[in-house]
């Protein structure tokens, strides 16, 4: 090699044989999977994933008791068994979840602290519906040290840790909720914990909006009581507003979804991180060069981009509101229509909180082994009720991950059933729902605590001031020093130096 280039010495290279036939065939091994030896693969991934102790499967999805949690008589320690969880016993796993959980979210334990002397939510009778991590069980015990009484269930039937419900349980925390209810479970769940003899609730913290939809729906009477509405989801966001341009909402509504501590934080940086969890997991898929689209391009979409930008990526994006598809041109992404890139796509993620953002005849148009998915909350983004038919056939090989093979062999992956991706299988950063658990938090506090009146029969937002201290209460983390207006410089701005810094309408 007379040049430094290598360019002799790469010219000299013999290709063998075996990679020519290689290289030949491999076109027409990865048109159609071949079905020798399918069975004992998918039964021993299954049985791998399951058996795992990592966060994102629950200790106890491996169990051989199949019986319904339902149908079991459990009692906590106290001899207590107003809850209905999975298996009780697995209590102490659950408490070194929340115990980790802690440690990452010091907003919620410094409420705790400066709670000592009083209690904000004394009287407070919380009826709860969220995920069910180790995440939420603090932001429950934080409401309980506020003097709070909570009943909680999951708004979503893959989501809850059931270690983490059997320690809420042992705790005293009459909780309803485990790991793939059927869809009659889940409303079964939210029925015992509004139903319930001598217990009245008077706060409604919600995400999705089911818990609020089941009280008007069956038990309207109960709105008498209940001072407010907490509610943290576009979908359930999306379902008060509706209620009250209608002016059948009875009581005032907290609207956390919007609130920036909440929206440019978990929907951003939450799902920037999480979606590359939950796909790996499931797929243990290499992201670059892989061709995605993502639907939607609000602070969730933004957030999925990015990472698969990142990763190397090729990024397509649909939207249908024009300033948010300028924003995602204006960050190097394609924007398409779905049905012009749906069969060349590798994988397809819906990320907008509507309805049948992708059809059954997208789904019919998709490649061999193109994965989907759903970031958004809902589970209606994808038409999966479309896939339940004979001619398509299901196949479980992983926990939260299913083949669906057409007549000629052609198979899509969905992973959780259309459910949101992250939560149902993987886990999300606890920092980040820190600043979520505790902007709920003082949601709760301030409609709790408002004076009659102050607040109509109407959806609000957080005031800007809340958002603030919820935001400085997070940065003694990363050691962040915040500088401090003058007299001078706030005068000239025209600014408390304390606070609120921008006006309402001013976008982050």
């Amino acid at each position: 090699m007379e040049n430094g280039d290598g360019n002799e010495g790469a010219s000299a290279f013999h290709v063998p044989e075996w990679m020519i036939q290689f290289a030949d065939q491999k076109q027409e091994f990865n048109k159609r999977p071949t079905k020798i030896g399918r069975r004992s693969l998918s039964r021993s991934i299954s049985q791998s994933s399951t058996d795992s102790y990592s966060s994102a499967a629950s200790y106890t999805d491996s169990s051989d008791d199949e019986t319904s949690p339902r149908d079991k008589q459990q009692k906590n320690s106290k001899g207590n068994s107003d809850f209905c969880v999975k298996n009780i016993k697995q209590a102490e796993f659950g408490r070194r979840e929340i115990e980790i959980a802690e440690q990452e979210m010091p907003a919620l334990m410094a409420l705790r602290k400066r709670a000592q002397g009083e209690k904000p939510l004394a009287g407070a009778k919380i009826v709860g519906c969220t995920h069910i991590t180790a995440q939420t069980a603090v932001l429950m015990e934080t409401l309980g040290a506020l003097g709070a009484q909570c009943r909680w269930a999951a708004c979503n039937i893959y989501s809850t840790l059931n270690e983490v419900a059997a320690a809420l349980a042992e705790s005293g925390f009459p909780v309803f909720a485990w790991k793939g209810e059927s869809e009659d479970d889940f409303w079964w769940c939210i029925d015992r914990c509004v139903n319930v003899e001598g217990w009245q609730p008077n706060m409604i913290l919600d995400d999705g909006g089911d818990l609020t939809h089941w009280i008007y729906k069956k038990y309207p009477n109960m709105f008498k009581k209940i001072k407010g509405i907490v509610e943290e989801s576009v979908t359930g966001v999306h379902r008060l507003y509706q209620l009250s341009k209608a002016g059948k909402l009875c009581v005032p509504a907290m609207n956390v979804n919007d609130s920036v501590t909440k929206q440019k934080f978990d929907n951003l940086y939450c799902c920037r991180e999480s979606i590359l969890d939950g796909l790996k997991r499931t797929t243990d898929m290499m992201f670059g060069g892989k061709q995605v689209v993502v639907c939607g391009y609000g602070e969730v979409g933004k957030g999925c981009c990015a990472a698969l930008k990142a990763m190397g990526s090729i990024v397509y994006v649909t939207e249908i509101d024009p300033i948010c598809a300028l924003q995602a041109c204006m960050d190097g992404f394609r924007l398409v229509k779905l049905s012009e890139v749906i069969r060349q796509v590798d994988i397809v993620i819906t990320c907008t909180g509507n309805k049948n953002v992708v059809t059954r005849e997208h789904l019919d148009r998709m490649k061999n082994s193109c994965i989907v998915c759903n970031m958004g909350h809902s589970n209606t983004e994808i038409d999966v009720a479309s896939l339940r038919t004979p001619e398509l056939t299901w196949e479980r090989v992983r926990s939260q991950v299913d083949h669906v093979i057409w007549p000629d062999g052609k198979r899509i992956v969905l992973l959780a059933e259309g459910r949101l991706l992250n939560l149902s299988c993987s886990t999300v950063p606890t920092f980040v729902l820190s600043i979520t658990a505790t902007t709920q938090a003082l949601a709760l506090i301030e409609l709790y605590n408002a004076p009659e009146g102050r607040y109509k029969q109407d959806v609000y937002l957080l005031p800007k001031k809340m958002d603030e201290y919820v935001a400085s209460l997070h940065l003694p983390t990363f050691d962040a020093h915040l500088t401090e207006l003058t007299d001078e410089q706030a005068k000239y701005l025209g600014l408390n130096k304390n606070g609120p810094f921008k006006p309402n309408y001013y976008r982050y």
